[in-house]
């Protein structure tokens, strides 16, 4: 049986899924140096500092890239570093061949 839990940052969540979420070093952070309204550099190398010393730095990236996890800082990725691991430059070139 599957529970549900909203999730810190908005939406649902399989328990099952993300039990690893409780021991994550951002659990006593500001949400909004995760998910900010405009991010920033300095914002984005604040919340990586977080992830950066993180037990479960591993978990938190693999479910964010699982999930497809479109907004914030997930396991010290941005969504553009994401969005990069799963569509790896050429992708599209090796697809047309």
């Amino acid at each position: 049986m599957w529970s549900i839990m909203s999730g810190p940052y908005g939406g649902s969540m399989p328990l099952e899924e993300i039990g690893w979420l409780r021991r994550g070093a951002c659990r006593s952070s500001d949400p909004d140096l995760f998910f900010p309204l405009a991010p920033s550099p300095l914002q984005e190398a604040r919340a990586k500092a977080v992830c950066a010393g993180c037990q479960v730095l591993e978990e938190c990236r693999a479910y964010a890239l699982r999930a497809g996890e479109s907004d914030g800082i997930w396991g010290g990725l941005t969504p553009q570093e994401r969005r990069r691991s799963r569509f790896p430059a050429g992708w599209r070139d090796s697809a047309a061949s």
